[in-house]
């Protein structure tokens, strides 16, 4: 208790410091409902965690707000024509943290060397990793990564995979020096070391954590400039989001992510607009997230039998208003789902190219009289999985079920178990989202390939036709080429209808007029090294 009080103490130090000297920090502050759990980037697998991983470390390649390639650790790179071989040229003036774990505590330069060992620890089996998927059963099985000099990473495949770049933006791809995991072990979660634009300072768990200025960081702005602009970031770990809310509001927060319902509404008007009450407080940033939300139907002898009718799926798709679902319960921040499976923001979306559901209740109706139960006569009462956070959405469409005589009973279970079950193929029907890993429309569509199992295919969809679609698209490294493949793959989502299509997510930001050039991409990342506070 005592070490928490002190540590509690000098980040009060550090805030006041920020606030009223002459030459104060420059301290971003936000909050994290939940915390931080790991500061390792093979485990940097939710939000929480992603985001202060992503202030301390640097991978091979980044994206910029519109979600294309950018040069990161490494200033340029070749894929081979075969599309098996990607050879990257290293930067040279990378640094690692100052740390204990080198001679002298002197942080040493990053070598092709360091990415061979962080993504061979990614594959290390006596140490299981969330981040390991990234590379299994797609990198070379002998020699996947070898570094030719210093300089020089060679990265090689089994088979061609298009969306690798991307993959290597991930977290889990992040460069870490095995010095620090040699000496740290594992609490290296507690004690990261890496080239990115901030250190860790201070770290107590569960209430606080304060990152510094890296002031010998690679980046600089086209006017020279070494970024980052901040000094510092603090992060609070305050549990309810209405208490964050209130810190907000008072000033003690300078940025708020998310909407919640117990206080949305004292943001924005039932339109989705700022309140103009408020434009002299704060401003407020929307924009679409690659998230997908969704109701999952398992397919097969393991589902539920009145669900494995198409009419039927394709009846609740065309029975409830995602609009004004979107309109009452989260003024309009979201887009309804009105093409397939992956969502808008994403490279090919295409609602003409691929036409999705809208409300037709008289479709849905007739639909219902097609697969023999007209105004729901006969059919039996649903069961619809569902957590607590999204007990709103399914009440109201159940609901809105009911005027077309489907009945559907809400099943509340835990998180945890909900996943459980989808993972075991034991959730008939179930409420769902889908985030996207990386920003390639394949990360969707890898739901519904049948030789995958849950995850990702929770829904144990199977379709020869998308199959043959899924892995012609893998043979395409142009992007341009593989547009078509993937809207023919949505196009057999919308017919077949393994899922109830919802709406496609936007992320909702909020911040006061002091804090400038906040990031705005659809992974929803909060990359802090080009933001400026006044």
């Amino acid at each position: 208790m005592m070490r928490i009080a002190l540590l509690i103490f000098g980040l009060h130090l550090i805030a006041c410091h920020a606030d009223t000297e002459p030459d104060a920090r420059t301290v971003f502050r936000y909050n994290q409902h939940n915390s931080v759990t790991s500061l390792d980037p093979a485990f940097a697998k939710t939000q929480n965690n992603i985001w202060a991983v992503d202030a301390l470390f640097d991978g091979l390649v980044q994206l910029d707000d519109s979600l294309h390639l950018q040069p990161a650790l490494a200033h340029a790179w070749t894929i081979s024509p075969d599309g098996l071989t990607y050879r990257f040229q290293l930067r040279t003036d990378a640094f690692f943290h100052d740390n204990p774990c080198f001679p002298g505590g002197q942080g040493r330069r990053m070598t092709a060397a360091d990415v061979v060992y962080s993504f061979n620890r990614l594959l290390d089996d006596q140490w299981p990793k969330p981040g390991s998927w990234i590379f299994k059963d797609r990198v070379d099985t002998l020699q996947p990564f070898m570094a030719e000099n210093d300089s020089v990473f060679v990265l090689r495949l089994l088979k061609p995979f298009p969306p690798m770049l991307q993959i290597l933006t991930m977290p889990y791809a992040f460069v870490v020096p095995q010095e620090a995991l040699d000496y740290y072990g594992r609490d290296f979660r507690r004690h990261p070391v890496g080239t990115g634009p901030f250190y860790l300072k201070i770290w107590a768990e569960n209430h606080a954590m304060v990152l510094l200025k890296n002031q010998r960081y690679f980046e600089f702005n086209q006017a020279g400039q070494r970024l980052p602009y901040l000094d510092a970031i603090r992060i609070s770990f305050m549990g309810d989001r209405k208490t964050a809310y209130l810190a907000f509001r008072k000033g003690e927060l300078d940025y708020l992510f998310g909407l919640e319902s117990s206080y949305i509404s004292e943001l924005l008007t039932a339109e989705g607009d700022l309140k103009p009450a408020l434009a002299e407080e704060m401003y407020f940033l929307k924009n679409p997230y690659l998230n997908t939300e969704y109701m999952g139907i398992r397919m097969g002898p393991a589902g539920d039998s009145a669900l494995q009718n198409p009419k039927i799926r394709q009846a609740l798709n065309c029975g409830f208003d995602r609009r004004q679902l979107l309109r009452t319960l989260r003024h309009n921040v979201g887009r309804a789902a009105d093409s397939g499976f992956a969502p808008a923001g994403l490279p090919g979306y295409d609602p003409l190219a691929a036409p999705g559901y809208v409300y037709d209740p008289s479709r849905a109706a007739q639909l219902l009289k097609e697969a023999g139960f007209p105004n729901g006569n006969g059919l039996p009462e649903l069961s619809l999985l569902c957590n607590a956070d999204y007990m709103d959405i399914a009440v109201f469409i159940t609901r809105q079920w009911e005027q077309l005589g489907v009945h559907c009973r809400i099943e509340l279970q835990e998180t945890a178990l909900l996943r459980e079950r989808m993972r075991n193929g034991q959730a008939p029907f179930f409420r769902a989202s889908w985030i996207a890993d990386y920003p390639d429309a394949e990360s969707y569509y890898t739901c519904f390939y049948s030789k995958n199992g849950a995850p990702p295919n929770y829904t144990g969809f199977e379709h020869a036709g998308f199959d043959a679609l899924y892995e012609k698209a893998l043979s395409m490294p142009n992007l341009v080429d593989r547009i078509p493949l993937y809207q023919a793959m949505d196009r057999i989502l919308i017919e077949q209808a393994p899922v109830i299509f919802l709406f496609y997510d936007e992320t909702a930001q909020f911040a006061h007029h002091n804090v400038q050039d906040l990031p705005r991409n659809g992974m929803a990342l909060l990359r802090l090294k080009g933001v400026r506070k006044r």
